[in-house]
């Protein structure tokens, strides 16, 4: 049987099909995502759960010229398919291709940029009391994740609603789940909400029982006007009514034909309104049913972060793997997260410490001033977060961890570039915008060996300290010889002896530093001297200072913006003390860096060997003096042309 999808352009063809068409087009959709996601990676079930939603969705509203937002936007791929992107959809996340979350400058019809979650409620609001402003007439809908409910802003959004008096449709889809199973008191009221039909039900039956007795009509009309009383006595107490926010529901997600009359009904509603739709995560397939928090997102099968070839482990393994041995010897560590479990590897700690695991959901600003609670009792808390959804809680790093100089340890997964998820993913700021706080001490490990040094130092310090470390393997043990100084506190670390310039590196750039200098022998190019800054904030003030001091040209290394980083420190610091070292920094550009591989990424960024090695030689040609001899391989003798090891694991 031919794909009904093939035959439909986009989603103005939904009107000339029946139901049971619509129905087979939701299976070939679900095909078409299951298959681009299989290649492409990307975000899987919660897509594959809002393909009924969706269609229904596009049946009623016109996204040409009403304005459809979408929360986090990982469940609107059926809306790309079917808003003029079915040709493109192949090219998924890649780079030069569409991206994964809807994106304004990728298409007129995504109205909001949707990468982070919980504030579709309040763009909705934005865009219709703009309407009104503006004397327009289009309707506005946000659909929302009940995951993404408990965030501060969306509850901000529904306290504000009311008050606005404007037509807004908010669209709950309740799957029971956000990236991980959901948690807390607006769990369990969504719950109580979603299984109780019993008013639905007596209203039907009163229906039908007053249009078959005399003066029926009368005592229905009177039933009407009771109706909040009715509801009152039969339902759970309801949230967004008690908000003067009007609730429909609960309603069957994966039933076109229903949500279709409800939507139609919902567009001519004058006030704000909620509907409530249920729905299955990773509907479709069976696996990602079954388990649908490891099917949330997933990396294409030729992904090397998936590959079993690599027996290391991923640095969030790494870094939770650490924190677990470091708890098992100290009662006063406690780990939280804010719904990523699953993302940060924290299942082991979870089971083995319940009692000391805590996620609060999606709530990073109260993830913090929680934690900042526990700690000035005493404890050790351990947050552990990505460094994109960090940027949610700056205030309350500021002011409730740091202004107090609480012993919050904050392990910051995914730093620095992080591919396919692309630009609202990147994490990029956590350096220039810890750096300047102050009492926290920022610190990037280069392999496991140090990420565990850093841990039990952090523990030790007893004030905030921040643990960087990017998305990918980790490595366990690189660029370590048996006459380099045991770990110090605060102090960086020379790695290889150079001649006449110098780089300086940190966390996923030391490897690329490593390799510059590898080739640097191996042409027969003046090899750098290469420094491991490790410890960020405090910068290690003497060995840098040494370092200008001794060479005519540096390099900074940056996997985050040059604007604000340490590559401005370094340089600030030559200047003031009147050095003549050259300081330049390679890192990410005055620019959000779109969606592609990591690798294409860096090279963007010309974070790549010969960009590294141009710049030294350009400013040799300047006219710098010539830096003497090639130095000696560090370990030993170095023979003209070969090549010192620079990497490795053990």
């Amino acid at each position: 049987m031919p794909e009904i999808f093939d035959e439909i352009e986009d989603y103005r063809d939904l009107a000339s099909l029946d139901y049971p068409e619509l129905v087979r087009l939701a299976g070939d959709i679900r095909s078409r995502i299951i298959n681009t996601v299989d290649k492409c990676g990307g975000h899987l079930a919660s897509s594959l759960g809002a393909v009924e939603l969706i269609i229904a969705l596009l049946r009623v509203f016109d996204p040409a010229r009403d304005k459809i937002v979408f929360d986090v936007g990982h469940q609107a791929y059926a809306y790309k398919l079917l808003t003029g992107r079915k040709d493109v959809f192949g090219s998924l996340r890649q780079w030069g291709g569409i991206s994964g979350f809807p994106d304004p400058k990728e298409s007129p019809y995504d109205h909001f940029n949707g990468g982070h979650s919980s504030k579709s409620l309040s763009a909705a609001l934005g865009l219709a009391k703009a309407r009104d402003i503006l004397g327009r007439s289009h309707k506005v809908v946000a659909v929302i994740g009940d995951g993404s409910l408990i965030n501060g802003l969306a509850l901000e959004a529904l306290n504000h609603a009311h008050e606005l008096e404007t037509p807004a449709l908010f669209i709950l889809n309740d799957n029971q789940m956000s990236i991980n199973k959901r948690v807390g008191g607006m769990a369990n009221h969504l719950a109580a909400l979603s299984v109780n039909p019993v008013y639905r039900q007596f209203k039907k039956l009163l229906k039908f029982f007053c249009r078959k007795v005399p003066s029926g009509k009368k005592l229905e009309s009177f039933l009407e006007r009771s109706k909040q009383k009715v509801k009152g006595f039969l339902l759970p107490p309801n949230m967004f009514e008690d908000l003067g926010i009007s609730y429909w529901g609960p309603f069957d997600g994966h039933d076109i034909q229903e949500m279709e009359k409800i939507f139609r009904m919902a567009g001519n509603y004058e006030f704000p309104l909620l509907v409530h739709v249920l729905t299955r995560k990773g509907k479709g397939l069976e696996v990602a049913e079954r388990d649908p928090e490891k099917y949330h997102g997933i990396s294409p099968r030729s992904d090397p972060l998936m590959a079993p070839v690599n027996s290391g482990p991923t640095w969030s393994e790494a870094s939770a793997s650490c924190v677990e041995e470091i708890a098992s010897r100290d009662p006063r560590i406690v780990l939280l997260t804010a719904a990523m479990k699953e993302g940060s590897k924290l299942n082991s700690f979870s089971e083995r410490f319940p009692e000391r695991f805590f996620d609060v959901g999606i709530a990073e600003g109260h993830l913090l001033t929680f934690a900042a609670g526990m700690a000035s009792e005493g404890l050790v808390p351990v947050v552990s977060i990505y460094s994109t959804f960090l940027q949610r809680a700056m205030d309350q790093l500021v002011h409730d961890i740091c202004m107090q100089n609480l012993p919050v340890i904050l392990t910051i997964d995914r730093a620095g570039l992080v591919g396919e998820d692309g630009e609202t993913h990147h994490g990029l700021l956590d350096v220039p915008w810890t750096r300047p706080v102050p009492n926290i001490t920022v610190m990037a490990p280069r392999d496991v060996v140090d990420l565990r040094r850093m841990l039990l130092g952090s523990v030790k310090a007893g004030s905030p300290c921040s643990i960087r470390f990017p998305r990918g393997k980790a490595p366990l043990s690189i660029c370590r010889d048996k006459d380099m100084p045991d770990f110090r506190w605060g102090r960086s670390e020379k790695i290889f002896d150079g001649t006449g310039w110098c780089i300086f590196a940190y966390g996923s750039t030391v490897p690329l530093a490593a390799e510059i200098y590898g080739e640097a022998w191996k042409t027969g190019f003046e090899p750098p001297s290469v420094y491991d800054l490790r410890f960020l904030k405090p910068i290690d003030r003497s060995e840098v200072m040494e370092a200008l001091a001794s060479n005519r040209f540096a390099i900074t290394l940056e996997d985050g913006y040059t604007e604000g980083g340490v590559g401005e420190k370094i340089a600030s610091m030559a200047n003031m003390s009147g050095i003549n070292c050259t300081v330049r920094t390679i890192g990410v550009p005055d620019l959000f860096v779109p969606h592609g591989t990591i690798q294409k990424q860096w090279e963007i960024c010309r974070l790549v060997s010969r960009e590294v090695m141009g710049l030294y030689e350009s400013f040799h040609k300047k006219g710098a003096p010539g830096s003497g001899d090639r130095p000696k391989r560090p370990g030993g003798k170095q023979e003209q042309g070969s090549v010192p090891d620079t990497g490795g694991s053990s």
